[in-house]
């Protein structure tokens, strides 16, 4: 990759550094999300943050390079939300409850998150496959599912055979179509996933399918 020398400031004025780029990368999501990895113009993200092309070139080598960053950005955003999570002091029921109320309503303030995540799958995962970052980023999620999972067991709540993965990803699952698919959804069955008004409904509707799915009587089987 060609070395880029910091180019002079516009109208010599200082910028910090961090606060440039966090700039450059907030109006980048925006762009990616909006036009996908293929749409996306480097010179519009510049022109709208008031830098220049070789400012970006800069800081974060190139449109690639920026495209993972903001990737590495969003997932740190959720990532970070799961590691606040304090759900030891629940029982194993109002634990995996939280738990999914947290991945609804992120998924929900966060539909710029959800679109990158349909991009990147478009390009088949290449830039979070070729980011050490993001291979690092475990998700402290699964961990926590984990535990409650062993919790319910234990306690004889949980019924379920399912590990901590299939359960994030049926979680996820829920709260991505809810986000992503809401148009095709409305158009098709005239029904907005995301309504104020339906909120909660939904909000409760992944709890108690998670909930019920865990906690199932399956002495039949």
């Amino acid at each position: 990759m060609t070395t880029v020398e910091e180019p002079a400031r516009p109208g010599g004025r200082i910028r910090d550094a961090a606060r440039t780029k966090a700039e450059i990368l907030d109006v980048a999501t925006q762009e990616f999300a909006r036009a996908g990895y293929t749409g996306a113009r480097v010179d519009e993200i510049a022109a709208r943050t008031r830098t220049t092309k070789r400012m970006i070139y800069y800081y974060f080598g190139g449109k690639e390079q920026l495209f993972t960053a903001v990737l590495e950005r969003a997932y740190s955003v959720i990532r970070q939300a799961e590691q606040e999570l304090e759900v030891e002091h629940l029982d194993p029921v109002a634990a995996i409850r939280r738990l999914a109320e947290l991945t609804f309503d992120h998924h929900e303030a966060h539909p710029d998150f959800i679109r990158l995540v349909s991009i990147e799958n478009i390009h088949e995962a290449e830039h979070i496959a070729a980011s050490e970052a993001l291979g690092k980023l475990s998700s402290p999620a699964i961990e926590v599912i984990r535990r409650i999972l062993e919790a319910g067991r234990a306690s004889g709540l949980f019924t379920a055979d399912v590990d901590a993965v299939d359960l994030h990803a049926m979680i996820s699952a829920f709260c991505f179509f809810r986000v992503a698919n809401r148009h095709t959804f409305g158009a098709l069955f005239g029904r907005d996933l995301v309504a104020a008004d339906q909120r909660e409904h939904y909000r409760n509707m992944l709890g108690d399918m998670v909930i019920a799915y865990l906690t199932a009587d399956r002495s039949a089987d």
